[in-house]
């Protein structure tokens, strides 16, 4: 018959084990995803690709480094948003850029 310091004990282990488990699954997994960068960083230097577009409605929401602020506001500052996208994002503060 167990006591319970034992059957934690044994609940302990194999929940470290199963740690160690993953530890050395992203061990493994980190080394075949850098050939998979590897290979996709090729790709866009052969294909002369920009940045990445996370949205492909609006120009102001295409990418957010590139955006113009007041680009949202076209038709007056209380126009309602035409596309679902930028509800999607935090607006961003003029110190952030």
């Amino acid at each position: 018959m167990l006591r319970k310091s034992d059957s934690f004990l044994f609940y302990l282990l194999a929940c470290l084990f199963l740690f160690g488990l993953t530890v050395f699954d992203s061990l493994r997994v980190q080394g075949l995803s850098t050939a998979h960068l590897q290979q996709r960083a090729q790709m866009v230097k052969e294909l002369a690709l920009t940045d990445l577009a996370l949205f492909t409605e609006a120009r102001y929401t295409r990418h957010l480094s590139q955006s113009d602020l007041h680009s949202a506001f076209q038709d007056h500052p209380m126009a309602l948003e035409h596309f679902p996208s930028g509800s999607l994002y935090l607006p961003l503060q003029e110190s952030a850029r």
